[in-house]
């Protein structure tokens, strides 16, 4: 670092730049969702626990699911609410690093999470009587202990390449939390190292297990249309379909945010898209899997029955 160089020790979110009324209603809106994040993923994590019904690989990995979408939204989500109503809208530097690190690692956990339960629905569907052997609950632990310390491992990778850079200024950053593109705009050096790392880390990510997705659900679709039976039909097309919301959800949002053109996105449609797949999606996918999952609505029957016979 050259001697004319400071590094800066608080970084100034801007936010939604918004008056205060509107502030006060965005704070109100995202409250909202935070809570229905917390509470219905809460519930899913209760009725796994308490139904024995749903201690299967599928449910395992909801259950994993639910924890990672929670510590997503709480990784932003507090910090961002904070500035919403307060007026000094900072943080400080280590405190921003470490909510990139965070969010990091959790999308990329909930990506791969996602991607194991496209292969645990394959092999329910399309190898019913080998499933219990092959998602064993061994394989189940791991797999799941491999999604969180790859995807934690890779976020270490781009916060190193991030600490490499003497950050020295502007001090603001255009967006609500310290998203790593944004981060990589206080850089006084070139980041163009950081930008192809992410770019190939997006590629590996989303491309590489979105594919392996469409495939397991290409042979799941083969599988389900020689299905004889219309209770069979319906059964697997319930779980699969929440699952799939999950996918086009996530992918969608996520593919259009890291790996679409500079160019095609203004900041002000970066913020939404991030608000989207770090807010949104994970207040959905606890209604998704209620409303389209019969197990899970009939767990919350058995749950809430047992809990009037007491």
């Amino acid at each position: 670092m050259q001697s004319n160089q400071t590094q800066i020790s608080e970084v100034i979110l801007l936010g939604f730049q918004t008056d205060p009324g509107l502030e006060l209603l965005l704070f109100r809106f995202f409250l909202l969702f935070c809570s229905l994040t917390l509470v219905g993923h809460g519930v899913i994590l209760g009725l796994i626990c308490l139904d024995s019904k749903l201690h299967t690989p599928m449910y395992f990995f909801l259950s994993h699911l639910a924890i990672v979408d929670m510590s997503y939204a709480s990784s932003t989500a507090p910090k961002m609410l904070a500035n919403l109503v307060m007026h000094k809208k900072t943080i400080s530097f280590a405190p921003c690093i470490l909510q990139t690190f965070l969010y990091l690692a959790f999308a990329v956990t909930e990506c791969m999470v996602l991607v194991v339960m496209s292969y645990d629905r394959y092999a329910a569907i399309c190898h019913p009587f080998q499933c219990t052997l092959i998602m064993s609950w061994r394989l189940c632990t791991v797999l799941a202990a491999t999604c969180s310390i790859f995807s934690f491992l890779l976020a270490l990778v781009h916060i190193t390449l991030i600490l490499r850079l003497p950050f020295c200024g502007p001090q603001k950053i255009n967006h609500f939390f310290c998203q790593i593109m944004s981060v990589f705009k206080l850089a006084c050096a070139d980041p163009r190292l950081n930008y192809i790392v992410l770019f190939a880390g997006s590629v590996c990510v989303l491309v590489g297990p979105l594919c392996l997705v469409l495939v397991s659900y290409t042979r799941i679709l083969m599988a389900i249309l020689r299905i004889q039976s219309g209770e069979g039909h319906r059964k697997a097309f319930s779980t699969c379909s929440s699952h799939l919301c999950m996918v086009g959800l996530f992918f969608g949002s996520a593919v259009a945010m890291y790996m679409a053109p500079k160019s095609s996105h203004s900041q002000e449609q970066r913020k939404i898209l991030s608000l989207f797949y770090s807010l949104f999606n994970p207040a959905l996918n606890p209604l998704i899997y209620s409303l389209r999952n019969a197990e899970v609505k009939g767990a919350l029957r058995r749950v809430l029955w047992k809990q009037r016979s007491k």
